[in-house]
């Protein structure tokens, strides 16, 4: 059935809300009140082409969710135009009565004489030339600068949990370990080659998983993994990514393919096309690897079909999400949608939204009951593989993991946005050191949160991690730059990196040792059982 635009144009109330994604035209009035988003989302959008703004958060898979009934019909191709270009001229301002929480910053040292460096010159309009960023801060102010990003996307990927202390400790961190440089050390050929279980990288860092990458760049998780297949890097894909796996995991291939076919020109030619990290010259780097990360459904079948397109699609390990039983308070997003709910006289959304009851997150999403026991049929559903806990927050359950033949823990709070004052992965470390050493050594500890220098990685390797997990500069390269911000970002990291090999005095990672870094002020603060009894 055809449905012409002036038809789709009436229905653009609360009572009766209509919108086209794809050509496709929906009913979604009794899916405001259970939209994960809020239903003012949904009500700005109602009359009119949603598709740009749907693809933005959501993989088209999400429409088979939608309350049966719901589709009304095709629309007819003339009238999708007409409405595509009233989408593109729709103004989407949002008000803020209440100012959002600013991003957390980690508080000075007491020698600290900036608390951070210079941020970017603008341009005349839009971002600075990508020259400007010479620090993986500099993406962030970038795209502030910029405007690249809505509100809603910026408060997306800047919001913590509650007050947020555990971003600002994430952020503090890494401020409280110090090097202890070894000088007259042959560091002429330095190697910051790495592998990422059992799989070779070339750098012991990669790019976390992050939800919902259409609200950063329209290229999505698509541009993302171009950017990360040409440097070489491992990267984790969400459950929630608006691109579906299998375009994933295709346009990653494709881009290795390329790579491939340039290099072998550039072989003949006897000239090396491809990226070097400085000290590997005579080297090309590994190929890139993708992981992916599960986020238990409450419904088993949804969790089981995850598990197995990831599988099919080629993804070389599964990464359980265990700090997720239900979603954390994140204060900002909150706020968002209070004002955008507010903004269409939706008080009862709105009273909703400050309660998180629409969050961006549908509460089936996560399982609360999910058990050590669950691991059983996780592992025999991926049928093969590494298996990595993400989220471990404890010295105890790390031992868990290696008695449940896991092959990696990934220490992390989840980027600060979960639990409230929730421990620093580095203080989760020291603990592992310090309680349960005989795991070292039998599985792949990865630690995640608030990592914004490159050398600051060898901090976490010195003290025992086998690689460092990269999000928010990420997060604001790709917005700012696309593709070619992810490439700049890496090179920024890895050369900072090599920098700090060279200057603690080690030429590769082998020598990455805990007595070349002092972390006792970490670990004054660091859980003790003898003084936890009350």
């Amino acid at each position: 059935m055809l449905l012409d635009a002036a038809e789709v144009a009436k229905h653009n109330t609360t009572s009766s809300c209509w919108i086209v994604i794809h050509g496709k035209v929906y009913d979604v009035t009794p899916y405001l009140e259970q939209h994960p988003g809020g239903a003012a989302i949904l009500v700005k959008q109602s009359g009119r082409d949603a598709t740009g703004e749907f693809r933005k958060v959501h993989s088209p898979d999400v429409l088979e969710n939608l309350p049966k009934g719901s589709f009304k019909g095709e629309l007819d191709p003339a009238a999708l135009a007409s409405l595509a270009a009233a989408a593109a001229t729709a103004t989407t301002t949002t008000t803020a009565p209440i100012s959002p929480t600013p991003t957390p910053t980690p508080t000075p040292t007491p020698t600290s004489t900036s608390a951070l460096p210079p941020s970017p010159s603008p341009a005349a309009s839009g971002p600075p030339h990508i020259a400007h960023c010479v620090t993986a801060l500099d993406f962030e102010a970038a795209a502030r600068q910029g405007g690249v990003l809505s509100h809603s996307a910026l408060s997306y990927v800047s919001s913590s949990a509650n007050a947020g202390l555990s971003l600002r400790g994430n952020l503090a961190s890494w401020s409280r370990v110090v090097f202890r440089p070894r000088v007259l050390r042959d560091v002429h050929a330095v190697s910051p080659r790495a592998r990422i279980l059992g799989l070779a990288s070339p750098v012991p860092f990669y790019a976390s998983a992050m939800g919902q990458l259409g609200r950063s760049h329209p290229g999505g998780e698509l541009a993302l993994v171009r950017g990360l297949a040409r440097r070489g890097v491992h990267g984790l894909i969400s459950t929630v990514s608006t691109a579906p796996t299998e375009e994933i995991a295709d346009a990653f291939r494709d881009e290795q393919r390329k790579l491939a076919e340039a290099d072998a020109d550039a072989r003949k030619k006897s000239q090396s096309a491809s990226f070097k990290i400085d000290g590997d010259e005579d080297e090309l780097p590994p190929a890139a690897q993708l992981h992916f990360q599960l986020y238990v459904h409450r419904d088993r079948p949804v969790t089981l079909a995850r598990i197995r397109r990831a599988k099919q699609a080629g993804f070389r390990s599964l990464w359980v999400t265990v700090d997720t039983p239900v979603l954390g308070k994140r204060t900002s997003d909150r706020r968002v949608q209070v004002s955008e709910a507010l903004e269409l006289g939706l008080e009862r959304a709105a009273e909703h939204a400050g309660f998180g009851r629409r969050s961006h997150a549908p509460a089936g999403d996560f399982q609360p009951a999910l058990a050590w026991a669950d691991l059983a049929w996780i592992r025999e559903a991926w049928g093969g593989g590494p298996l990595v806990l993400k989220g471990v927050q404890c010295a105890e359950d790390v031992r868990l993991a290696l008695q449940h033949g896991c092959q990696g823990v990934v220490l992390s709070n989840h980027g600060g946005r979960q639990a409230h004052s929730a421990p620093d992965a580095l203080t989760t470390l020291l603990e592992i050191r310090t309680y349960c050493p005989e795991v070292l050594g039998k599985l792949d500890i990865l630690v995640d949160g608030g990592l914004r220098d490159g050398a600051d990685v060898l901090k976490a390797i010195c003290l025992g991690a086998t690689a460092v997990g990269v999000g928010r500069p990420f997060f604001y390269a790709l917005a700012t730059y696309g593709s070619r911000g992810i490439e700049r970002c890496i090179d920024i990291l890895s050369e900072e990196l090599v920098n700090g090999m060279r200057l603690l005095g080690i030429a590769s990672l082998d020598e990455a040792l805990p007595e070349r870094v002092n972390a006792s002020r970490l670990l004054s603060e660091m859980w003790r059982p003898e003084k936890s009894r009350l």
